[in-house]
């Protein structure tokens, strides 16, 4: 089996790296400390290179979402599956950007963080789609109890959203 990791985490690092059989892939576009230095929008493997993909709190940095998105799907074998992370605003009904905003104090008051270049709504279910993903969510975080939720550091809009081809 193949996996692509994007920023890998450090608590996941250590354990996919010791799985035998793994083909573990880290990557991010800060080279330091991965596997392949690349931008997200334009990556350097082949169609269907990988049979899983994980991409955590990624996306919301990257100003070209949806090609970022395409790419996803494109390096994904047609059987495989990615698990996508992103920070969510559940209250609002569309992800809201505004490339104007580019002060590090203004980004922190607009998206929670001042290298986000956007604050999703559920309608990211839409934007994976439309690179041509079947998606599932996956509400984890709600059955968890608020106890486990806090000892985790999870929120309630700490969703997991599980890409398939769509035509698989």
């Amino acid at each position: 089996m193949s996996l692509l990791h994007f920023a890998p985490e450090y608590a996941l690092r250590g354990r996919m790296e010791a799985m035998p059989g793994l083909r573990y892939v880290t990557a991010d576009l800060d080279p330091e400390g991965v596997d392949v230095q690349l931008d997200i929008t334009a990556m350097p493997f082949e169609d269907g290179a990988f049979d899983a993909i994980l991409c955590s709190h990624v996306l919301e940095h990257v100003i070209d979402d949806r090609a970022a998105m395409s790419e996803l799907h494109r390096v994904l074998d047609a059987d495989g599956w990615a698990l996508v992370l992103v920070p969510l605003d559940l209250a609002r009904e569309a992800t809201y950007e505004d490339f104007t905003i580019t002060a590090p104090e203004d980004r922190v008051h607009a998206f929670r963080q001042d290298d986000h270049v956007r604050m999703y709504a559920p309608d990211i279910v839409q934007r994976l789609q439309g690179a041509g993903f079947h998606v599932a969510t996956d509400r984890f975080v709600e059955n968890l109890g608020e106890e486990r939720r806090r000892r985790h550091g999870l929120l309630v809009e700490d969703l997991i959203f599980r890409c398939t081809h769509a035509s698989s």
